[in-house]
């Protein structure tokens, strides 16, 4: 008995584990597939980029303002005399466009977009507005689903291109003035190892970012119970899983394509 009431255990939380993985693959082949009602989603496409990503512009640049002044300060501490001075805006530009531009104003739309995304479908799921939408024969993922995740999709890697830019330009403001290094040698130091990958590499990654953040919105949203408080519980499961999932795709970015070329 004691060990068929184990295996029953261990049996039950593993399903629990991975039901959500599996009914999270079925909504996406479901949503994947609604993106054929062309219809339906590009009238809504464009009030959606506005309001997801026009709008997430001044926390993107405002993070990587920063961002680019403590990586210049770090960079210059981490090296010190060891090499020369111009290698700070090889860091700069290596860790702005491949790692921290993408992953921190990911995070920080994560919970913007995420949680806006989860609140609206939410209430529009407990206020029987989506059910109102079935009942008229409109499909709910193709005209509500859709085109947050086709906006969230394009419109990340434009704040994360902004971002990198801004990054790159405050890293260099503050060479300047805080660690008297002259323009010529922080290009110097940005153009030694700049490669088109390392731009191409971040925008994909912030792409893939945008979709994961939009989807998991999405359901969180449409599968609300319980009124107002059902509402809030969908917007924090929403950025709590999109954070990690963010994290989980950026290691899986860096182990399917930064491998595959230290490898060649």
């Amino acid at each position: 008995m004691a060990l068929t009431a184990a295996v029953e255990s261990v049996g039950r939380v593993t399903r629990e584990l991975i039901a959500p993985v599996g009914t999270g693959a079925r909504f996406t082949g479901d949503v994947l597939r609604a993106l054929r009602a062309t219809r339906d989603w590009i009238p809504e496409f464009s009030t959606q980029a506005r309001s997801l990503g026009v709008g997430s512009l001044p926390i993107g640049i405002f993070i990587a303002l920063f961002t680019g002044i403590v990586l210049a300060l770090l960079a210059s501490y981490s090296v010190g005399d060891v090499v020369p001075p111009y290698f700070v805006g090889t860091l700069v530009q290596k860790t702005v466009t491949l790692e921290l531009a993408p992953v921190l104003t990911g995070l920080a739309l994560a919970g913007r977009v995420g949680a806006n995304i989860a609140a609206e479908l939410g209430t529009m799921r407990v206020t029987e507005q989506v059910d109102a939408l079935e009942t008229l024969t409109f499909d709910p993922l193709s005209y509500l689903v859709a085109p947050r995740v086709v906006a969230s999709a394009v419109m990340f890697p434009v704040v994360v291109g902004m971002a990198m830019l801004v990054g790159m330009v405050s890293g260099w403001i503050a060479s300047l003035l805080i660690l008297d290094l002259a323009t010529p040698q922080f290009l110097k130091g940005v153009r030694f190892f700049f490669q088109d990958f390392d731009v191409r590499y971040g925008l994909v990654k912030s792409a893939s970012f945008g979709a994961a953040v939009a989807l998991i919105g999405c359901r969180a949203g449409l599968t609300t119970m319980g009124g107002a408080q059902g509402v809030g519980r969908s917007a924090t499961r929403a950025v709590v899983i999109s954070a990690v999932m963010i994290l989980v795709l950026d290691a899986f970015w860096a182990l399917i394509w930064l491998t595959n070329r230290t490898l060649r």
